[in-house]
């Protein structure tokens, strides 16, 4: 089997993923504002999948690494994602609660996917090793995520445009269902009892220095996007630019995104993973500090947008490799856990809360202000990450 054929079914299961959490995160809430809900309600729900990501990423790694039975985990994990998909969509005339219940099981089964997935990919591809080769196969198998969440929200938009927002659940369930699929059809990726390099566990290589700055790295990066993902529509609708305005800066984003991941063989040559981070960390301070002090124009915000290929998806790449790298054998999917758990659960509730009420108090330059600040000290740890790397090599 060749290389490319052997990564097709991760990226079909990508593809399925990501389509299933772009038409979830644009279009439940529309759904939900039909079924009555209030906005605090409404907010409360959407918030839930940053605090699932806190404890369900880590316990189904868990269970994986210590089972080894990452396909089968990741097979029930796609049954349970369409049995509660099916229950949100069968109980949401119940009421708040009902569809609460739904939504956090829904995202628990969820969390899954991704350490399970990206531990799995990470085995195939021996991204272990790095070099360029390694790193290029992987993006051109991870950009179909970034594809079918283009795709899930463009298409949805149409079809509840034609059908109404009370077929949203039903076409939700319809790409978990894909998912399930998809997820079916991965190959066995079994690791060896015992790894040479491997430590004693998680934990132990958590409390290595490089690793630990790392990680708190990787948390400031990621808490300073918040405020991109959570307010940026706000923020742009508040200087008086219209729906479609907004949907073009989303895409334009999108795309370099998409350029990045599927030519990243030939960029990630040129630096290290580690001065990947930096360098993804620096941009991240240019563009929020220039989004806070002149996000009315639209030049600047189109430019800033050009740099979501650094600041998200070099970012994500290299993250990715060095996790690899840190947990390798029975550990790589508690470290791809340990990577979705304290990069994005905690940041993104710890930046939803905050970044409201810094909105609250001093307006929505403040949040990119803040985000700015927080890309700054995220260079300062991850400069301190690759140091310690490089004396402990």
């Amino acid at each position: 089997m060749t290389a490319g054929v052997a990564l097709r079914p991760f990226a079909h299961a990508w593809f399925c993923y990501f389509a299933a959490i772009g038409a979830f995160s644009l279009y439940a809430p529309l759904w939900f504002r039909e079924q009555g809900l209030s906005a605090l309600a409404i907010g409360s729900i959407a918030s839930l999948q940053s605090w699932t990501r806190v404890f369900a990423p880590y316990g189904w790694a868990w269970l994986a690494d210590h089972s080894n039975r990452r396909r089968t985990l990741l097979r029930l994990a796609g049954g349970l994602c369409v049995l509660f998909a099916l229950a949100l969509a069968l109980t949401g005339r119940y009421g708040v609660a009902a569809v609460t219940l739904c939504a956090v099981l829904l995202w628990a089964a969820n969390g899954a996917v991704m350490p399970l997935t990206e531990a799995s990919l990470a085995h195939q591809l021996n991204l272990a090793e790095g070099g360029g080769g390694a790193g290029g196969r992987y993006g051109r198998t991870r950009v179909w995520g970034s594809v079918g969440f283009a795709t899930s929200v463009l298409l949805f938009g149409a079809l509840l445009n034609a059908l109404g927002v009370l077929a949203w659940p039903w076409l939700e369930l319809g790409l978990w269902l894909l998912l399930s699929v998809a997820l079916w059809r991965l190959p066995l990726m079994s690791e060896a009892a015992h790894h040479a390099s491997a430590p004693a566990g998680a934990l132990a290589v958590l409390r290595r220095p490089e690793v630990a700055w790392f990680f708190a790295g990787v948390f400031l990066t990621v808490l300073a996007h918040v405020s991109l993902y959570a307010f940026f529509s706000l923020f742009a609708v508040s200087f008086g630019m219209s729906e479609t305005t907004i949907g073009l800066l989303w895409s334009l984003g999108l795309l370099l995104e998409i350029a990045f991941f599927w030519t990243q063989g030939h960029w990630f040559e040129r630096l290290s993973m580690h001065d990947w981070l930096v360098l993804a960390a620096v941009v991240a301070a240019l563009r929020f500090g220039l989004m806070a002090a002149f996000g009315g124009y639209m030049v600047v915000l189109l430019l800033t947008q050009l740099t979501h290929a650094v600041t998200f998806a070099a970012q994500h790449a290299a993250c990715i490799s060095l996790v690899a790298r840190y947990f390798p054998g029975r550990l790589r999917g508690r470290g791809q856990a340990l990577y979705t758990t304290l990069g994005y659960g905690a940041s993104g509730v710890v930046g939803g809360v905050a970044g409201g009420a810094l909105i609250e108090r001093w307006g929505y330059p403040a949040v990119f202000w803040a985000s700015s600040g927080s890309a700054l000290l995220a260079v300062a740890c991850l400069l301190r990450s690759r140091r310690c790397a490089r004396a402990a090599a």
